[in-house]
C-alpha cells in the first residue's frame, strides 16, 4: 500500500499572521513538520498542502512534494473536509497521514508510531487523542462520571480528546463517503490513538507560540539532564 504524509500549510491565518512561518526553536513550523515525517522512514511520498507557492522553497530544500490546492481552498472558510478530499482526488495513495505543523510538540517517534500503527490496521480513520482522566461534563451533564457518587480519579474512564496533531485515514473510504454525501473525516471503522499530554499544544495565537517555546526547552533540559 501506498502511504503519503500530507503537511497543511495554509498561509492565511486570522489570530497569528502566516502561523506555519512563525519561528519556533529558531526555524519555521513548517520545516519541523517536515523533518519528523522524513525522520521516519514510513512514507513512500511527503507533501506539503498549500495554496501558496510560497511553500514550495521548503518543499524543493527538502526533497519533498508540493501539492497548491485551489486557492478557494485556502480561505478561513475552507474546512479540512474539502482540502483532504481535493487532495486525494489529484494525489494517488492508500493512506494518507496528515501531520500538523502547528502541533510541533508532537515527537517523529510518535509519528512513526502513529504511522505503524494505521498501516498494520483495518481502520478508516486514526484520530489522535489526548487521554484525560479527571471529570468531564457537557452542558452540565457529567460525561465519565456521575453525580451520585465520588469516584477517584484514577478509577474514571479516560476522555479522549481529539488532538488533530496527526490524523490517518484510508483513502478511497474516505473519497467514498464524500462521494455519497456523508462525511469522509469520520467514515467507516474509527480507532482512537493516544499521544502525549503535549503534543495536542496547537499553535493559534502568539501565546499558543510562546507556550510552545517554552515547553521545547523544558523538555530538552529535561533530556540533557
Amino acid at each position: 500500500m501506498k502511504t503519503v504524509a500530507m503537511i497543511p500549510a495554509r498561509m492565511g491565518s486570522q489570530r497569528l499572521k502566516k502561523k506555519n512561518l512563525a519561528p519556533l526553536a529558531g526555524q519555521p513550523l513548517i520545516t519541523h513538520a517536515i523533518e519528523k515525517c522524513k525522520s521516519t522512514q514510513c512514507f513512500d511520498e511527503i507533501y506539503i498542502n498549500s495554496e501558496n507557492t510560497e511553500f514550495a522553497k521548503f518543499a524543493d530544500e527538502y526533497g519533498i512534494n508540493f501539492y497548491q490546492r485551489p486557492e478557494q481552498l485556502g480561505n478561513s472558510v475552507a474546512t479540512s473536509e474539502e482540502f483532504v478530499y481535493d487532495f486525494l482526488k489529484n494525489v494517488e495513495c492508500d493512506l494518507l497521514i496528515q501531520v500538523h505543523s502547528i502541533a510541533p510538540l508532537l515527537t517523529a517517534e510518535e509519528v512513526k508510531s502513529f504511522a505503524e500503527t494505521f498501516i498494520a490496521s483495518d481502520a478508516d480513520v486514526m484520530l489522535s487523542c489526548i487521554e484525560d482522566q479527571i471529570e468531564v461534563a457537557y452542558k452540565d451533564k457529567p460525561v465519565n462520571f456521575t453525580f451520585s457518587e465520588k469516584t477517584n480519579s484514577q478509577d474514571l474512564h479516560p476522555i479522549q480528546r481529539v488532538t488533530w496533531s496527526i490524523t490517518g485515514w484510508r483513502a478511497q473510504s474516505y473519497i467514498d463517503a464524500v462521494e455519497s454525501g456523508n462525511i469522509g473525516t469520520y467514515n467507516g471503522k474509527i480507532q482512537f490513538y493516544p499521544v502525549g499530554a503535549v503534543s495536542g499544544h496547537v499553535i493559534k495565537t502568539q501565546e499558543d507560540l510562546d507556550i510552545a517555546e517554552a515547553l521545547l526547552k523544558a523538555l530538552s533540559s529535561s533530556k540533557n539532564a
